[in-house]
C-alpha cells in the first residue's frame, strides 16, 4: 500500500481537472479533488457554457423580425432579461450536479474548499487539514484581468456579468478580444447601448485581417460603437448609480454598467507554488514540459493556468494525457498544431490554422480563395450582410493550412472542416467532394 492518503490529489475541479480525476480515477488511481467554488469551472459555471445560452438567446432578436419575412405574423416582442437569467443558472446549476455526478460515480473524493501547496507531496485544505499525495495535479484555471485604474472597482468582469440585477441600457466593455466582442454582440441584441473601447487599434488580434475587418463593419452596421486608441483613464460612480468613464483621447461616456474584458490571467496567486520551487512565467503560469510536469517532478499543471491555448477542449485534452500517460501506461502528449477555435459573435466566427498573414511569413508562396455571399437567409429577410470564407493554401503543396469564417453558424461548419486541415488534405480534394446543396458549407468546396 501506498504512504500517501492519495496517489493524486487535484486542485481544481474545471474541466481539465475533472477530466483527469475521471480518467486516473478509472485506471485504478486513488483520487481527490478540491474546488473552492462549484465543480466545472470557468466553462461551465460562468464561461463558455452560459455565455453560448446568452449567444443563444440574443440571437432571437433579429430571428422574431425575420421570421415576418417567412410568412410569420410575430408581434413586437419584450425582452425578460430576468427570465433568461435564471433560466441560464438553473441550466448551470444542473450541469454543475451531472460534473459532480460523475466524480462521485468514479469514487473521486471531492472537498468543496479551498486548497494550497503546502510540500512537494503535500496539500492543505482552508480548514488547515493537511493531506498526502505521490503527485499533485493545479488545474486553477484562469482568472479575469482588470488593470488598475482609478474607480476600477466600480467595474465587472466575465465572473460577474451573468447575475446583472438588470438589463444595463448603456454598457461600456473594455477589450477587443472574443470575449468583448461576444458580449458586445449579446447585449446588443437586447437593446443595450454598447460601446467597446480598446487601447489598441485592432479588435481580435491573432484572427485572420479580413475576417476580423467584416466583424468590425458588421458590428457598426448593428448599432455598436468602438472607441479605438482610448485608455480607461478612471471610473466615477455617480449619485444616481450611473458611471462616467473617462478615456484618453475621447469624451467621457456615462453608462449603466462597464464590463472590463482585457484578457485573462493564470490562476496561481496564493496557491503555494513559488514556495515548493514551481516555476511560474513572467505571465504567472506554470512551466510545464510536454508531459504536463512542473519543474517539481511530483506536480503537474494543465489547463489554462499554463497559458498555453486557453482553450476548454485543450484542457480536457491535457488532463486526458496527464491520467493516461502517469496512470494508465498509455504515453500521450497533446498535439497543438491546427487547433480550431471561435467567436461567438454575431455573425460567429470560425478558425483553424494560419492566417493570410502567418502563412504569408513562414511559408512564402502561398494561395487564397475566398467567398463572399449573403446567405439565402439573409436574402429573404432583407438583410445585407454578408459571411466572408478564406481559405489558405501551400503554393509548393497544394495543402490547405487555413480556413477562417465569418458567418451565420460558421462554427458548427468550421469543426467539421478542421478535420481536412489537421489531416492535411488539399485543394484538389476539397475541389473533388461534391457540394451539399444548397447551403453555406458548400463554398468551402467551391471556392475558385
Amino acid at each position: 500500500m501506498s504512504n500517501f492518503d492519495y496517489d493524486l490529489f487535484v486542485i481544481g475541479a474545471g474541466s481539465g481537472g475533472v477530466r483527469a480525476s475521471r480518467i486516473a480515477a478509472s485506471h485504478g488511481a486513488r483520487v481527490a479533488v478540491a474546488e473552492d467554488y462549484r465543480v466545472g469551472g470557468t466553462c461551465v459555471i460562468r464561461g463558455c457554457v452560459p455565455k453560448k445560452l446568452l449567444v443563444y438567446g440574443a440571437h432571437f432578436a433579429e430571428d422574431l423580425k425575420d421570421a415576418r419575412h417567412f410568412g410569420w405574423d410575430v408581434p413586437d416582442c419584450k425582452f425578460d432579461w430576468d427570465r433568461l437569467r435564471d433560466n441560464v443558472q438553473a441550466e448551470v446549476t444542473r450541469l454543475e450536479g451531472l460534473y459532480g455526478q460523475t466524480l462521485e460515480n468514479h469514487k473521486v473524493t471531492v472537498f468543496k474548499t479551498r486548497a494550497t501547496i503546502a510540500g512537494p507531496q503535500k496539500v492543505r485544505l482552508a480548514d488547515g487539514t493537511e493531506l498526502t499525495a505521490e503527485r499533485i495535479l493545479v488545474a486553477t484555471g484562469g482568472w479575469p484581468h482588470v488593470p488598475e485604474f482609478p474607480g476600477s472597482e466600480h467595474a465587472i468582469t466575465s465572473n460577474e456579468v451573468f447575475h446583472l440585477d438588470k438589463l444595463p441600457k448603456r454598457v461600456v466593455i473594455a477589450g477587443g478580444g472574443y470575449i468583448a466582442n461576444e458580449f458586445a454582440g449579446i447585449f446588443n441584441e437586447f437593446g443595450s447601448k454598447v460601446t467597446i473601447v480598446n487601447r489598441g487599434d485592432t479588435i481580435l488580434r491573432g484572427y485572420d485581417e479580413q475576417i476580423r475587418d467584416r466583424l468590425l463593419q458588421i458590428s457598426m452596421t448593428k448599432g455598436i460603437d468602438f472607441k479605438f486608441n482610448a485608455p480607461f483613464e478612471k471610473i466615477v460612480k455617480n449619485d444616481d448609480g450611473t458611471l462616467t468613464v473617462h478615456l484618453g483621447g475621447c469624451e467621457p461616456i456615462v453608462a449603466d454598467a462597464v464590463l472590463v474584458a482585457a484578457g485573462r490571467v493564470p490562476n496561481t496567486k496564493g496557491v503555494g507554488l513559488e514556495e515548493v520551487g514551481v516555476d511560474l512565467d513572467d505571465h504567472g503560469a506554470i512551466k510545464v514540459d510536454e508531459s504536463n510536469q512542473s519543474s517539481v517532478p511530483s506536480i503537474y499543471a494543465v489547463g489554462d493556468v499554463t497559458n498555453r491555448i486557453q482553450l476548454t477542449p485543450v484542457a480536457i485534452r491535457e488532463g486526458q494525457a496527464f491520467a493516461d500517460s502517469v496512470f494508465g501506461g498509455k504515453p500521450t502528449v497533446v498535439d497543438y498544431q491546427n487547433v480550431p477555435s471561435a467567436v461567438f459573435s454575431h455573425p460567429p466566427i470560425g478558425a483553424v490554422g494560419m492566417t493570410e498573414a502567418e502563412a504569408r511569413n513562414k511559408l512564402g508562396s502561398i494561395r487564397v480563395y475566398t467567398s463572399d455571399f449573403r446567405a439565402m437567409k439573409n436574402v429573404l429577410a432583407g438583410r445585407n450582410e454578408r459571411a466572408l470564407y478564406k481559405m489558405v493554401v501551400n503554393a509548393a503543396t497544394d495543402q490547405v493550412v487555413g480556413l477562417h469564417m465569418i458567418g451565420p453558424d460558421a462554427p458548427e461548419i468550421l469543426q467539421a472542416a478542421a478535420i481536412a486541415v489537421k489531416a492535411g488534405l488539399t485543394k484538389a480534394d476539397f475541389d473533388n467532394t461534391v457540394a451539399l446543396h444548397p447551403s453555406m458549407a458548400e463554398e468551402l468546396v467551391l471556392l475558385k
